[in-house]
């Protein structure tokens, strides 16, 4: 079913030969080398490196032969520690040396690597021409007392006998070691390797029905070993499985059970390096656990770039929730997302919070795919390298045909602030929402994700805070000129005016500013926050007097808000509600359109940063200008009018564009009618 190859985590296999002395040690390796023998040898040979393309395995050996006479115990300690794998040679004629195996090399091998150490270990019998009996027998015992033994073997260094077979045999040991995914003693897989296989057979179940069907099989039998099966051997090996366990087959495919029976049966057969090869490209080390170099691989990212998922990731975790919704509901319950996550180490740390607060879900509170791939957004965004396992884990590799998980993501170049730019290729923004509490931010990021939903009781959004860093966001798609764009609103506390907004809050692509209007102490927070912290930089803000159903007071301040709008050269004051219900009757229409309206002007203004600028222009001259009084008029209208405007699809920011074109149109006329 499977072709051998070579896989290994370790550019180079050290092979170290330790025993009592006249065992025959050096004269296997110069056997070995100069396929001869000699009677007489140094005693000790030089460390030697056989040539990855002249082994079997193609990967390049070091040979290491200890001697007593010549080293120190000191010496010895440090080869032990350096050794990829142990040789104890014994002579099988002298049954002393085979009594030192277990009173001497192997405790004094747990003294300096560990009880549990994973350093495998092979036992040598030599001189096999002098006796007529073997001594496997003898040492066999041994395997079941020490875990880290591999394989017993005998040779003759003067008949040349079996050397080569010992050393290959030695490499497979490192590259393919049994102990990691077998219990010899139990004849069963290890917990380690059923986890893994788990896994694996998990991620290749694409259909995610609990078996692997035809085509599924050949997806894994391509992916691991570059072959595809014969639609004749795919029935045979499935008619030996139904006959061997019975479960193992079903009507559709394999289960579980008989994908773990076959992979066991190669095992005990001594093909263990096939499971080796597919442990290995799943992403597993010699420990049979995931490997940090397949689940973070080497990413640098070049200044003044931003990384967001590319349309394959955006792919994958479609797929992935598809695969997952098994009633095809549009949403993931709570037992699907425990399925889901089953094949992982730990749950991500959004799924450790209350994600329903975080992003947008039914009416049951099951993420629909809507909020699936929000908060996988969110996730690239603010923890990348958790992106990256995750994409791993859930098998992308597989999946996608890719070699690694980058291809899952778009490395953009920001040049929104060039003069030249006048929008920016992202889709993905942060919005920092800065007031004080108590000024209707928790609401406001509710209503964000909870747009199409009754919103009773949206002032319950809770806003305890915990060492999960996704309790201080939400995020949702907003759609702007036809494009469908991330916005993440992060939460800020103002809790004192006098103390500067710390480098990570002030780093964002628009700042939303929110005060209570029906209380008179609210707007100074605000006002003060802004001069402080954001009053010489570019950066795009936006001021929300929220509780727009209550009383407008008047603000303990030197200038009331649209007076410091502006003052300051800010966009026009946006005045906010979040406790209106949105139904089907005309006459709410226009009150959810405006609702919705500042979470459109924010992304507006995060991706053309340029026409904020614009908009001030054309709004703050003076009263008798023509250009005051004709855009003064689209300024009075967007209030009460939005919900028109939104739907004729002109926005805010299209408006301003007009606006533009009309300051062309006058500038043009001016320089050819100056009276």
């Amino acid at each position: 079913m499977m072709n051998e190859q070579s896989h290994a985590n370790d550019p180079t296999v050290r092979i170290l030969l330790v025993g009592e002395r006249e065992v025959g040690k050096t004269s296997m390796i110069y056997s070995l080398v100069f396929e001869e023998f000699d009677e007489e040898v140094p005693a000790k040979f030089e460390e030697i490196t056989i040539p990855a393309e002249v082994t079997p395995v193609n990967i390049p050996t070091v040979i290491v032969d200890y001697s007593a006479q010549e080293q120190s115990e000191k010496e010895l300690y440090e080869e032990l520690r350096r050794a990829s794998v142990i040789c104890i040679v014994y002579a099988i004629d002298n049954e002393m040396t085979i009594d030192k195996i277990s009173t001497y090399w192997l405790p004094l091998i747990h003294q300096n690597l560990g009880e549990n150490h994973n350093v495998p270990v092979i036992l040598v019998g030599n001189k096999s021409d002098l006796v007529e009996y073997s001594s496997i027998d003898t040492v066999l015992p041994l395997m079941n007392q020490y875990k880290e033994i591999e394989i017993c073997v005998e040779c003759s260094a003067k008949n040349l006998d079996n050397l080569s077979e010992i050393f290959y045999y030695a490499q497979k040991t490192v590259l393919y070691p049994v102990t990691p995914i077998y219990y010899p003693e139990e004849r069963d897989l290890s917990d380690n390797c059923k986890i893994a296989l788990k896994r694996i057979f998990t991620i290749c179940d694409l259909d995610n029905d609990g078996v692997l069907n035809d085509l599924e099989l050949n997806n894994f039998q391509t992916y691991c070993f570059d072959s595809y099966l014969l639609s004749q051997t795919l029935d045979d090996v499935k008619y030996i499985l139904k006959s061997i366990i019975p479960d193992g087959v079903s009507e559709n495919g394999i289960t579980l059970s008989g994908f773990m029976f076959l992979l066991t049966f190669f095992i005990q057969r001594g093909r263990h390096e096939l499971i080796w090869i597919v442990l290995r490209k799943f992403g597993y080390n010699n420990s049979v656990t995931l490997d940090d170099h397949y689940l973070y691989p080497s990413l640098t990212l070049p200044t003044e770039c931003f990384v967001e998922l590319s349309p394959k990731g955006y792919q994958f975790f479609t797929n992935l929730f598809h695969k997952y919704d098994k009633d095809n509901d549009g949403a993931l319950s709570p037992g699907e997302i425990a399925a889901m996550f089953s094949i992982c180490d730990e749950p991500p740390k959004w799924l450790q919070c209350d994600f329903t607060k975080i992003v947008h879900t039914n009416e049951r509170g099951w993420i629909t795919l809507q909020g699936f791939l929000s908060i996988w957004t969110l996730t690239g965004f603010i923890d990348l390298k958790q992106t990256l396992k995750y994409l791993s884990l859930f098998g992308y590799m597989f999946v996608s045909g890719e070699k690694s998980q980058i291809s899952a993501l778009h490395i953009i170049k920001d040049r929104r602030m060039d003069t030249y730019e006048k929008q920016t290729a992202r889709n993905v923004f942060l919005c920092n929402l800065v007031g004080p509490k108590g000024a209707g931010k928790s609401c406001f990021m509710s209503r964000f994700i909870n747009k199409q939903q009754k919103f009773a009781n949206l002032s319950q959004r809770s806003v305890k805070k915990s060492d999960n860093l996704y309790n201080d966001y939400v995020i949702n798609t907003i759609t702007v000129y036809g494009q469908n764009k991330y916005l993440i609103i992060r939460e800020i506390d103002v809790v004192n005016v006098n103390t500067l907004v710390k480098a990570p809050e002030l780093f964002c692509d628009v700042c939303c500013m929110m005060f209570d209007q029906s209380d008179s102490s609210s707007f100074q927070v605000i006002a003060k926050t802004y001069m402080k912290n954001f009053h010489n930089t570019k950066l795009p803000v936006l001021l929300v007097a929220s509780k727009k159903d209550l009383a407008q007071v008047k603000q303990n301040y030197p200038q009331q808000p649209e007076e410091f709008c502006l003052t300051n050269k800010l966009t026009p004051l946006h005045k906010f509600s979040a406790v209106n219900e949105i139904d089907t009757s005309e006459s709410s229409m226009a009150t959810a359109h405006g609702t919705l309206a500042v979470y459109e002007k924010l992304v507006t203004m995060a991706a053309y940063p340029n026409l904020n600028k614009l908009v001030h222009l054309l709004l703050v001259k003076p009263a008798n200008s023509w250009i005051a009084r004709n855009m003064g008029i689209i300024h009075r209208c967007l209030p009460q009018d939005r919900a028109m405007l939104q739907v004729a699809g002109i926005g805010f920011a299209t408006l301003a564009l007009i606006g533009v074109f009309i300051v062309r149109y006058l500038r043009s006329n001016i320089q050819h009618h100056p009276h």
